[in-house]
């Protein structure tokens, strides 16, 4: 198998794993709370002790760490709500708002990063517009709460994704998630201690605790690691193609293993299918010519 085609298979692999944790956040039974704070807990404990953070964070000047911890906070509020959306409601309908997240990218990057504005994003994010009634209307009114934080979450992903790509120069990128994550554990810790001592900071159960594991470790560290070594390989355009199957990976677990189509009506798929049928030509509507032969570093703190 050839390097470009073994990083492939890597990629679309990080996507899968990635596409899980969906799946866990409905399985753990900690509150949403409980649940962030905890995956943070060990992501950031495990990366503490990598030589490579510390060698990484030591370069960066006072007002990156800043930045990229102010960038960690909005981190752990969208993995608070995209976790909140999947209580409200279910992963499938978690997983269908992530989908939104380019839809927002494309009118916030332009803010953000600076560049000029394109008006085939304009008609991307409106494709989306009829996919989203659907979806919508294809669930059940309890759910509908679980839409909302869910789209929330996906906003808050078009932001810290457009702040990274505009402040990752050539900061270390291990480093920075890492530091991103633990200032989200901060904010979590200070929130947490607020409104919910009691149930946050205690020992999950055995069964919650091997998940949590499970989340921290084989959903982001590891396709995190993954990722970084496949990337030396594959162009930005397939990285994009790969990503956008997430959703689609989280939905069809969510059927297989939680059965969660009894919930849902058709028009929550079909809305489903249009929805993700427009962020998967979103990467050919605004292709650059010659992406073909760029490497690009996706976000890992992106996905759910």
């Amino acid at each position: 198998m050839s390097a470009v085609s073994r990083a492939n298979w890597q990629i679309h692999f990080c996507v899968i794993l990635w596409g899980f944790t969906a799946i866990l956040g409905k399985l753990i039974s900690l509150g949403t709370l409980a649940l962030v704070w905890w995956r943070m807990l060990l992501v950031t404990g495990a990366l503490v002790l990598v030589p490579r953070f510390w060698r990484g964070l030591s370069t960066l000047p006072p007002r990156m760490i800043a930045i990229y911890a102010g960038i960690g906070m909005v981190v752990a509020l969208h993995w608070l709500a995209f976790y909140g959306s999947i209580r409200l409601a279910n992963a499938s309908v978690a997983a269908t708002c992530l989908a939104m997240s380019p839809v927002f990218l494309a009118f916030i990057e332009p803010f953000l990063v600076g560049r000029r504005f394109d008006m085939r994003e304009l008609l991307f994010g409106l494709a989306c517009i009829p996919g989203v009634a659907l979806v919508v209307g294809g669930t059940p009114t309890e759910m509908r709460l679980g839409i909302v934080v869910g789209v929330f979450g996906a906003l808050l992903v078009s932001i810290f994704a457009s702040l990274n790509k505009r402040f990752i120069g050539n900061s270390d990128a291990l480093a920075v998630t890492g530091l991103e994550i633990g200032a989200g554990l901060l904010l979590m810790t200070v929130i947490s201690a607020v409104l919910s001592p009691d149930t946050v900071f205690i020992l999950p159960p055995v069964r919650d605790a091997w998940l949590l594991a499970v989340l921290a470790m084989g959903c982001t560290l590891l396709p995190f690691a993954l990722s970084l070594a496949a990337l030396r390989h594959v162009s930005a355009f397939s990285t994009a193609i790969a990503l956008n199957m997430e959703p689609v990976y989280a939905i069809v677990m969510a059927i297989v293993l939680l059965g969660e189509q009894r919930e849902l009506s058709p028009s929550f798929y079909l809305g489903v299918a249009i929805v993700v049928s427009a962020v998967f030509l979103h990467p050919w509507l605004v292709r650059p010519a010659n992406d073909a032969a760029a490497a690009d570093l996706p976000d890992p703190d992106k996905n759910g």
